[in-house]
């Protein structure tokens, strides 16, 4: 059989941006729409999600679940990447901090709908893969560091929407310091078996307030002690 190309790539991913619009039309009760914002769906037809998993999975990138990218983790369903992105309401002229980089893809998403993205990820062997496929690809806008998650990126605050790829109990201190008045984050939290999706929005006066969407699994935000 012969490879495949990036024809064949770009109608699996058409497919890939009709199951999700399938999904979110199936879910409107509990998302309270029928469909994503078509920025985000765009950005999802756009970017070329096989160059963001191991070689020998490029196949079923456009399959919608979870791929593994090794070191236990894992590249999100597109469902969820989608929803996140959704629910995070990037804006063109915004700047964006990322937690958990992995291979990059979710930050090319978000390189394409705001102005700039901050990524940290702890795990230095991803950053530097990171780093060399969104260069590849030609995503300039995002710049990547090695770190703890959780203690972020202060030189570059405060910013205008945190997007955080692993779970937590509560949204991390650090990370609202460091969140503009009027910004929101997107992260997992909860317990490992009762983990809700949420939306952490930072008033103008500095209070914070939480809107759930759907139950989730993501792996816990690593720290440095």
């Amino acid at each position: 059989m012969k490879p495949m190309n990036e024809k064949h790539f770009a109608i699996l991913r058409r497919h890939m941006v009709e199951t999700i619009g399938i999904h979110s039309d199936l879910m409107e009760d509990e998302l309270g729409k029928a469909a994503f914002d078509e920025r985000v769906l765009a950005a999802m037809l756009k970017v070329p999600r096989h160059l963001f998993v191991p070689a020998p999975l490029a196949h079923v990138a456009y399959e919608d679940a979870p791929l593994p990218i090794g070191f236990n983790k894992t590249i999100s369903q597109p469902f969820i990447t989608a929803l996140m992105t959704d629910l995070l309401a990037p804006e063109p002229h915004e700047t964006v901090l990322e937690i958990g980089t992995g291979l990059g893809y979710h930050a090319a998403l978000l390189a394409e709908l705001v102005r700039l993205v901050h990524s940290v990820e702890i795990v230095e062997e991803f950053a530097s893969e990171a780093e060399s496929r969104l260069h590849q690809i030609g995503y300039r806008s995002v710049k990547i560091r090695v770190g703890d998650g959780s203690r972020v990126w202060a030189e570059h605050a405060p910013y205008d929407k945190i997007m955080v790829t692993a779970a937590a109990d509560e949204p991390p201190p650090a990370l609202l310091r460091q969140l503009k008045q009027g910004g929101r984050m997107v992260l997992p939290m909860g317990a490992d078996e009762a983990q809700v999706l949420s939306v952490v929005h930072k008033d103008t006066d500095g209070g914070v307030r939480v809107r759930e969407s759907i139950p989730v699994r993501f792996a816990r935000l690593e720290t440095v002690i």
